[in-house]
């Protein structure tokens, strides 16, 4: 190291880290020397990281650092260390979307955001765990077993990449990139204490890759530890990609939201359970907002979550019928929610295809109405803490019996709708992990957003996001 800090590199954010590395105080090589360190020693109790490549990391961390010498960086996150989701395409490390259908395939590319990462600089040290097709709200699968969540070491990360951010909570690496197809990225932010953006669709462009299975629902964004490493992901891996049409939406300039913001509050939905310690927090983030300037309008109901699991499952389960059906000689082995959801499938027709694809644009021309009244939406990003980690999910929230999605109820709409949105840490309990609220905007707002939680204090406060000593 040609300088000497007190705190130790592993826990930098990625902002730190670009700031360390342009006054010379360490280097990329200090920093993934740390990163791998911290790796060692906290992964074996968290089952984060499943994949690793020391090898091509180090060559990367090498040429960033000849480059921050240089005095020529590729981007503010180069030399920063990053995961993976184990869904996603990375040249050189396995990628088995958690199903022993794809053990031991090794893609030959980088699908289009990890190739802006490598473009970007970054150093790409592993891959990270998730339930089986990334379908589940909890991150277990028959390949790699269960991940645990850094803050609540027996309780669950949440899902489906839950891997990522156990990985982010413990200090391995200050970036993941994950997936989100019905909230998984901003449910296990919350249940890590961490920030995460689902992009609206089309800022990050996909091509290749596993089969799309839940169609535009799923985007690909980052998790971290403050809003400025969210920016700084996102403005590495959006932009236009003439191989999906549908990222010409970022090519859209910024539009500042009015200084008085008028934000809609959805504490809860009819009279779905939720756990009061996040009611709590909700109540007094919001009291936050409206010290910071904001209008915050409380809302008994903005959507049907009835109709959007209607339409989200529809998709989902034909989906998942699509792909086994394209692989029969790969079922053995296959765990049982996405058997289940296969047989579920089958029974479904074209008509209710196209009735879930009529569904989808009905709820995303009522957002759309939604936000020519509102600037943003608040509410929370989960209806539960963390839960045991080896259970798929809750069956009981505030002593009621839930579902297997009575915990993600506040999710699955936004990604139906095609919007943006963000998980801000707002409290931490006792033994259930992190508590999150979550803010959304307007498709394509996705900067505006960014902005907002960059810039307003009662979030700052929050930035970045303390992370877990519990394993230490």
């Amino acid at each position: 190291m040609s300088g000497a800090i007190e705190t130790p590199l592993w826990s930098l954010t990625a902002t730190e880290l670009a700031s360390g590395f342009r006054h010379a105080e360490f280097t990329p090589d200090d920093v993934l020397a740390a990163v791998r360190a911290r790796l060692e020693a906290v992964n074996p109790k968290l089952n984060a990281v499943i994949a690793l490549d020391w090898v091509a990391a180090e060559t990367a961390s090498a040429a960033s650092t000849a480059r921050w010498q240089a005095e020529t960086p590729l981007s503010l996150l180069d030399g920063v260390p990053v995961t993976i989701k184990d869904n996603l395409y990375a040249k050189g490390l396995p990628a088995t979307w958690g199903s022993t259908a794809y053990q031991g395939f090794v893609p030959t590319e980088d699908e289009p955001a990890i190739a802006r990462l490598r473009d970007a600089g970054a150093v790409i040290i592993g891959k990270t765990n998730v339930p089986e097709f990334t379908l589940q709200g909890y991150t277990s699968n028959a390949l790699f077993g269960t991940t645990y969540n850094p803050h609540a070491p027996d309780k669950t990360p949440g899902g489906s990449t839950g891997g990522g951010s156990a990985a982010v909570a413990a200090g391995i690496g200050p970036i993941a990139i994950g997936t989100d197809g019905g909230g998984s990225l901003r449910r296990p932010a919350a249940h890590c204490g961490l920030f995460a953006l689902k992009p609206s669709i089309g800022q990050i462009a996909r091509d290749g890759g596993f089969p799309q299975i839940l169609g535009d629902f799923e985007v690909i964004g980052p998790v971290a530890r403050s809003a400025e490493d969210l920016a700084a992901a996102f403005s590495v891996l959006r932009g236009f990609d003439s191989r999906d049409p549908r990222s010409v939406v970022a090519l859209a300039p910024k539009r500042a939201f009015p200084k008085s913001l008028r934000i809609a509050f959805l504490p809860s939905i009819g009279d779905a359970p939720i756990d009061p310690q996040i009611t709590a927090a909700a109540e007094q983030f919001a009291a936050a907002l409206v010290a910071d300037g904001a209008e915050v309008e409380r809302v008994d109901s903005l959507f049907d979550v009835e109709e959007t699991n209607a339409v989200w499952g529809a998709i989902a389960t034909m989906g998942v019928a699509w792909l086994l059906d394209k692989m029969p000689d790969r079922l053995t082995g296959l765990g049982s929610n996405a058997l289940g959801m296969a047989e579920t499938g089958r029974k479904r027709s074209a008509a209710d295809y196209i009735d879930a694809l009529n569904g989808a644009a009905k709820i995303r021309s009522r957002a759309g109405q939604l936000f020519d009244n509102y600037d943003l939406l608040l509410c929370p990003a989960t209806a539960a803490l963390a839960w045991p980690a080896a259970e798929a999910f809750p069956p009981m929230i505030d002593g009621k019996p839930v579902g297997p999605r009575g915990h993600a109820i506040f999710t699955a709409w936004m990604n139906v709708a095609g919007l943006c949105a963000a998980t801000v840490p707002v409290a931490m309990s006792a033994n259930g992990g992190g508590i999150g609220m979550q803010l959304v905007a307007a498709t394509g707002r996705d900067l505006d957003l960014l902005d907002f939680l960059s810039t307003t204090p009662a979030i700052r406060a929050h930035s970045p996001a303390g992370l877990s000593r519990r394993l230490d």
